[in-house]
Formats: C-alpha cells, sequence, structure tokens
C-alpha cells in the first residue's frame, strides 16, 4: 500500500524546493541531508511530501515525549489511510533499580505503566512486520532494548475459519504469545474461555477476537467489542493473526539451554567473590539468581526480568541490543527513511543515553545485585545507532556543527512561512522591574485573547514567578470587569500525557500564560501565543545559548502580533547572535511578502482530541486530603506523625503534579504547621 497525504493545501513558498531536493537526495542514495526551517515554514508538511513521494517505512525520532505527540498527531492527519504509529516509553513513573554503597541502601525497581502507551508501542511493532506503508513517531526510547524482532515475528497465532484446531491448542498457544488468562476481568492482554468460545483482548488493538471451536474445527472468527461482547461491524473475518501481548519473547524449546547459561556465569560470578573476600556479595548474587530463575519459571516473569535479555535474545557479551531500529532492519534492510526532529537536541541526547545507564548498572554489579549480563540490557552506544541508520534528514531550524558536518553541502534551507507570518521582533529590556513589565505585558495580550509563555531558569523560580502571577493576576477586561490571569506551571515532574494536555488548555483559554524553564522550546505548535518573555536573557549557559534563544523566541513566530522580550543588563554574544539571526530571517520573509503581495495572517490550527485520554491517578481528589485536616494531630504517636507528615508531602506533589496549586497550598501550610511541632 502507498503512502497517500491527505491535506487541503498545496506546497508553497520555499517548500517545493525542498520537497524536491530531499526527495532526490534520497533517491541519489544521499546519506545525510538537513532540513533547515524557520519555526510555521511546515516542516512536518514539508516530509510528509518527502514520504509520500519515496513511499518507504519511516521513523521519525523526536528528542521529548511531548513533541513527538504532537508530531504523531500531524503525521495522522496527513496519512490516515496509512498505519501511523507512537513509540514512547511506557512509564508514567520510573524509579531505576540502583545500589547506593555510601548508605548501604538498595532501591527495588518501581514502575508504573501506562496501559495504552504499551498498546501503541506494541501497535508500531505489530504495523512494523505487516504493513510496508508504516511511519512510527518515536522518542529515544526507540534505542533501547526491546528483544529481538526475529523472535517477536515467530510468536504469531495464525488463525483461519474451517482449519481444524482444537481450543486446548490454542490457549497453550496464547498463553506462549504472553497473554494471561481472566476470565472474570477482561482486560487488553488477556483471553477467556466460554464454553466453546476463546475470546482474545488484542494487546495492540482496541477490540477483540472472538474463536469458536466445535469438534476440534474452527467454525467462527470475529472480532468484537471487548466491553459488551458483541460483534464489530464488519468485525467478520476469514482469517487473523495474533501477535504477542509482550515485546520481550524467548523459545521455549531454548529454555533449557538459557537456564544452563545463566547458572555458569551465576558460578562464576560467586566464584569471583569468595576469591576476593566478598561473601555477602557471593551470597547475594546466589540467591538473587536462584530466585529470579524460579519465578521465570514458575509464572515466565519476574521484576528485572529485562536484564536478562541478553541470554533469551540469544546475544553474545557486547553485542548491540535489539531495539525498534533492528524491526526496520529486518524486514527492509536499509530501504527506508529516518527523520530526526529537533536534530541539535536530539543527537546529543542519543549519544549521552548509554554513559548514564552503565554507570548505574556497574554498582550494581560490584555489590552483587545483578550479573554481568545486566550491562547489555542498555541503549545504544552512539557508535552502533550511527551504523543502523539509513538515509538521514535533519530537522532543525538550528541545526548544530556535527548535524551540519555530516551533510557536507546538503543542507536545504526552508526559510519562508506560507502564511507570510514574520519572525518576532525582539526587545531588550532591563531586568529591574521585569516582573512588574512582564505582568503589564501579559495583561495586555489577555485582554486581546492572546496567550504567553514565560522561560525561567530554575524550577524554584518558575515555582515563585507562578506563585507571584496568581496572587497578582487582578486586571480590569474590555468589559470592565475584574477578572483574574490563569497561569500555569509546565515542568519535567508532569506526566507525559498530561504536559500534552496542558498546552491544549493554553489553546483553549484554559490558561492565558505557560511558564517553564525548558520545556518552552522546541518545536510546540501554539498558534496563539503572541508572547514569549525570557528571565535573566544574559545568564550565559545551556538554557541561554544562542540555540536556545532563537528556538524559545520561534515560540512567537505563528501568530501575527508575535513579539520576544529579553530582560537583561547585558548583550551577550548568544543574545546578538539570536537577534541577528531573528533579524536576517524577518528580511527574508518580508521581501517574500513584499514580492508576493502577502498580508502576515497568525496561523489557524484545529486542537485535536486528546491523544491519549488520560487516567485519573489523583489521591487528594478522593477526599483524603479534606479527612486529614479533620485528624487530631496530637492523638497520633510520635512515628505516626512523621508517616503523616510524608503523607501530607506526597500529597501535595501530587496536587501540584496536576496543577491543583490552591489544594498544593492548603496540604503545605498544613504539613509546615504540623511540622513545627513536631
Amino acid at each position: 500500500m502507498h503512502f497517500k497525504l491527505v491535506s487541503d493545501y498545496i506546497p508553497t513558498g520555499d517548500q517545493p524546493t525542498a520537497i524536491e531536493e530531499l526527495t532526490e537526495g534520497i533517491h541519489n542514495n544521499v546519506k545525510d541531508q538537513v532540513l533547515l526551517g524557520v519555526t510555521g515554514s511546515g516542516k512536518t508538511f514539508t516530509m510528509a511530501h518527502v514520504v509520500q513521494n519515496l513511499n518507504r517505512p519511516t521513523l521519525v525520532i523526536s528528542h521529548n515525549k511531548t513533541l513527538a505527540g504532537q508530531l504523531y498527531q500531524e503525521f495522522r492527519d496527513f496519512f490516515p489511510e496509512n498505519a501511523v504509529s507512537y513509540f514512547v516509553s511506557y512509564y508514567d513513573y520510573y524509579q531505576p533499580e540502583a545500589y547506593i554503597p555510601a548508605t548501604d541502601t538498595y532501591i527495588e525497581k518501581e514502575t508504573d505503566i501506562n496501559e495504552e502507551i504499551d498498546k501503541l508501542r506494541l501497535a508500531a511493532t505489530t504495523n512494523l512486520l505487516t504493513r510496508s506503508d508504516t511511519l512510527v513517531v518515536a522518542s529515544v526510547s526507540c534505542i533501547y532494548n526491546i528483544g529481538s524482532p526475529r523472535e517477536y515475528g515467530k510468536f504469531i497465532l495464525e488463525l483461519a475459519a474451517g482449519m481444524q484446531i482444537q481450543q486446548k491448542q490454542i490457549i497453550n498457544r496464547l498463553v506462549d504469545l504472553q497473554y494471561e488468562r481472566s476470565d472474570y476481568d477482561f482486560k487488553r492482554g488477556s483471553f477467556r474461555v466460554r464454553g466453546e468460545t476463546v475470546d482474545v483482548y488484542l494487546a495492540y488493538q482496541d477490540y477483540g477476537l472472538r474463536m469458536m471451536v466445535q469438534d476440534n474445527f474452527l467454525k467462527e472468527l470475529y472480532y468484537i467489542d471487548p466491553t459488551t461482547g458483541d460483534k464489530r461491524e464488519e468485525g467478520d473475518t476469514k482469517t487473523s493473526v495474533v501477535y504477542p501481548a509482550k515485546h520481550y519473547m524467548a523459545d521455549p524449546k531454548n529454555m533449557i539451554s538459557t537456564f544452563n547459561q545463566i547458572q555458569k556465569d551465576m558460578a562464576k560470578q560467586v566464584q569471583k567473590f569468595k576469591k576476593e573476600g566478598k561473601h555477602l556479595e557471593a551470597h547475594r548474587i546466589a540467591q538473587r539468581v536462584n530466585y529470579d530463575l524460579e519465578m521465570i519459571q514458575e509464572i515466565g516473569y519476574v521484576n528485572g526480568i529485562e536484564n536478562y535479555s541478553r541470554y533469551f535474545d540469544g546475544r553474545n557479551p557486547g553485542d548491540p541490543p535489539y531495539t525498534l531500529l533492528d524491526y526496520y532492519h529486518e524486514r527492509y534492510g536499509n530501504d527506508w527513511i529516518l527523520i530526526i526532529d529537533e536534530s541539535h537536541m536530539t543527537i546529543p541526547q542519543v549519544r549521552g543515553m548509554y554513559n548514564g545507564d552503565q554507570a548505574r548498572k556497574e554498582t550494581l554489579i560490584n555489590f552483587g545485585f545483578r550479573l554481568p549480563a545486566a550491562l547489555d540490557n542498555r541503549p545504544y552506544q552512539f557508535d552502533e545507532f550511527k551504523k543502523m541508520m539509513p538515509n538521514t534528514v535533519y530537522v532543525s531550524a538550528t541545526p548544530s556543527d556535527w548535524e551540519l558536518n555530516r551533510s557536507k553541502n546538503h543542507v536545504i534551507e526552508q526559510l519562508i512561512r506560507p502564511t507570510g507570518l514574520i519572525d518576532p521582533e525582539v526587545d531588550v529590556r532591563p531586568v529591574k522591574e521585569q516582573i512588574h513589565d512582564l505582568t503589564d505585558e501579559i495583561i495586555s495580550r489577555v485582554k486581546r485573547g492572546e496567550r504567553t509563555l514565560v522561560t525561567t531558569l530554575t524550577k524554584r523560580m518558575a515555582e515563585d514567578l507562578s506563585r507571584y502571577l496568581n496572587k497578582n493576576s487582578s486586571y480590569e477586561s474590555n468589559e470592565g470587569e475584574r477578572k483574574n490571569m490563569k497561569i500555569a506551571y509546565l515542568h519535567s515532574d508532569i506526566y507525559t500525557l498530561d504536559r500534552q494536555d496542558i498546552l491544549e488548555d493554553l489553546r483553549r483559554g484554559t490558561y492565558d500564560v505557560l511558564v517553564g524553564i525548558n520545556l518552552l522550546r522546541e518545536g510546540l505548535d501554539l498558534p496563539e501565543v503572541s508572547l514569549v518573555a525570557i528571565l535573566d536573557a544574559d545568564k550565559e549557559g545551556f538554557l541561554r545559548s544562542k540555540t536556545s534563544l532563537v528556538q524559545t523566541m520561534g515560540r512567537a513566530a505563528r501568530h501575527e502580533s508575535g513579539r520576544g522580550i529579553m530582560y537583561a543588563d547585558r548583550l551577550t554574544d548568544s543574545m546578538k547572535y539570536a537577534i541577528d539571526e531573528v533579524n536576517r530571517r524577518r528580511e527574508v520573509q518580508i521581501k517574500f511578502n513584499t514580492e508576493h503581495n502577502i498580508t502576515p495572517e497568525s496561523i489557524k490550527k484545529p486542537i485535536r482530541e486528546k491523544l491519549i485520554k488520560n487516567r485519573e491517578k489523583s489521591l487528594y481528589k478522593t477526599g483524603k486530603v479534606q479527612t486529614k485536616e479533620t485528624i487530631n494531630f496530637d492523638s497520633l504517636t510520635p512515628k505516626e506523625k512523621k508517616q503523616f507528615v510524608k503523607q501530607l508531602e506526597s500529597e501535595m506533589r501530587e496536587a501540584a503534579r496536576n496543577l491543583d496549586f490552591e489544594t498544593a497550598a492548603r496540604i503545605r501550610d498544613r504539613e509546615e504547621t504540623i511540622s513545627k511541632n513536631l
């Protein structure tokens, strides 16, 4: 099936040239190209045309989940008839296993998996093995180990109406595919048996498959609604293939030899520790491995099973892990496209993943918590990633020297916005009275129904500013009424899907102002934003580099009244470069507008349906806070008092994560009062 792009627009400005040059470059096997496109120039639209022209499977990598979610929605709109998938880390919360020798503290791995994202990940790999018209939008988590695509592809259950098969065979095969029998709680990744019927809730879909077996023949096969059990419209099917419920698959035939190898490596490690006089570590590793193997034998899983992935995958020590990129190579060789979005940020992330992972695991190995094989459950090293790269396009408004050097002369500029929008004018204002000046600027935008982004240097500064703006947010509307500004604070502790919701709420007008640190830079598509304010712009560093400043100001480039304000007492080299670059781009756009008689118009972009319906997880919404506020603190024991304070702190953080600052402040005040009396 071919990629079919659906859009009401046609390429304009310098988009046609960029599309033609990128397409021709890949046709001519140019390994690396850069698309240097300004904010709002339609880089995603250009890449969608390139994908359609080349008609190859495509992987798009973004450096954070928020942008990946935005790109996924855009590509899904461009290619409604094709297999557009989403592959990011499925953890809402992740505490990795760790050991701190200084305090002899072992920290157990603790996770909270988002079932919706897990489903989308499985859908991505299933699509890659079954459809050539597949485009996956991924975060950098795509360079982490997910198990062998060959093993995953082997573990399928092929079904055809009328085939000879026993119900017991179907059940056993579903168990092999890591589906869990659950006759009363029918959930994703489970199956149930009712008389002659077997229902399986496919792990990678929103629907189930019903199989009716009579006299050892598969009489009926159709798709069902998992909630009601009713047949779906067009649910009948002659054939179906059930793919695994998990990525990590191991052939049961190889299990004995795999276990033997693990036990041999354990014995070597025990001997090594004893030789070094580390008897505690020797006992610890033997106890851990024996327990893990027993659990895997009994239930097929143990917490931390990924640390044995090298054995189950059949890899040698030091071999690269199997990642999402291997799924592309397994099926398509090098005949696919890699697009690295915001490459100036994504490439450094890919480069840095390996070292941080290894340092933590080496400590666990040295103190007997894990076998050395745990080091092979890892992300790619950067050289390994480079070897896997096919024809690649780096997309950025500010590409780094690495991408430019690698692409040599193949840099395609896209500086013209089809809407005629011009890069924002930039003001530099003194730090003194910056908050009062900023408040006035925000109020003038709020009165016009426009939005504002404010970026600070530290989390504490962002929190203080959010608090100040909330307290001093009263203004007189155009109708003469007293109103309050609505402020939100975007930071890294907020759950993945909540971040997307906050950005959409800003667009809807639920919030007028968004305060953040480093999450307000690359790629955020917010056409309603007319003002970007950068506090402490003269503090040289990563957050105030020339690239960062250009990117941050670009957030206001989708609005006809866009303006950037830098609050600074001096003009740094980075500020000067950023201002000069923005002015250069303004000149190019103004010239184009004049030649083509274009009047700039703000981008009109629909607010899409939520990527994933987020689940309610808030403890404080259950009424626990109100109950705790009525507790007689004096009646508690000292130990209970300390536990009570810890619980309050936890609920305060939970409320803040959900942007319910009023509740968080109430809990904070209660906690501070109690702490004084401890």
